[in-house]
């Protein structure tokens, strides 16, 4: 057997089996990036994460089936959106996330309670959070970094979490409001001097 045949043998078999370090070595260098973006330290980046798994596995446990809830933790203070079944299950969704360790420091329970809306307005949810990112790019103040605004949007209501500062965050809402599809814009920022 020829030498070459081997080769390409041996290198067709190392990209398949390296191919997933590839991606763990790309995945990690962005999230590397982005948290040297973010406000918040990486552990308090890693918190808010461990933070809404945790609540997504607790809510899956302890309610009845039937909800769309989603989860959404910054610097400690969780967002919940989506719809609840009844008005005792959007209470008891805030009890549980209230219950999640690390300490959660602050809960806004935006639960509607109704049926989940349909694949078709969450996709424009998620179109809304785009056209809302992209437009954030827009703001011209020194230092801000559209990158530490967080965009949830729920029923083409637009929330907006972040570590920002007095003026970054009145424009941030500002810029939000004027995207075309957006019916309401809540600020949940903390303000950093």
């Amino acid at each position: 057997m020829k030498a070459w045949p081997l080769r390409l043998i041996v290198a067709g078999l190392a990209a398949v089996l390296l191919s997933g370090c590839v991606g763990l070595l790309l995945g990690g260098t962005a999230v590397g990036v982005g948290v040297a973006h973010d406000r918040r330290t990486t552990g308090t980046v890693m918190d808010d994460q461990t933070v809404e798994l945790k609540i997504y596995d607790a809510l899956n446990k302890k309610l009845p089936p039937g909800n769309r809830i989603s989860a959404t933790s910054y610097n400690g203070v969780v967002l919940l959106t989506g719809e609840a079944v009844s008005e005792g299950v959007k209470q008891q969704a805030d009890a549980v996330v209230r219950g999640i360790a690390p300490p959660v420091r602050e809960v806004y329970n935006e639960l509607v309670v109704a049926r989940p809306n349909p694949l078709s307005a969450r996709s424009n949810d998620s179109f809304l959070t785009s056209k809302v990112k992209a437009a954030l790019f827009k703001i011209r103040i020194n230092d801000f970094d559209p990158s530490r605004v967080k965009v949830v949007t729920d029923r083409s209501v637009v929330y907006l979490m972040g570590l920002v500062r007095p003026n970054e965050g009145d424009a941030a809402a500002n810029v939000a409001s004027q995207v075309s599809g957006v019916r309401q814009v809540v600020t949940l920022f903390e303000f950093i001097n």
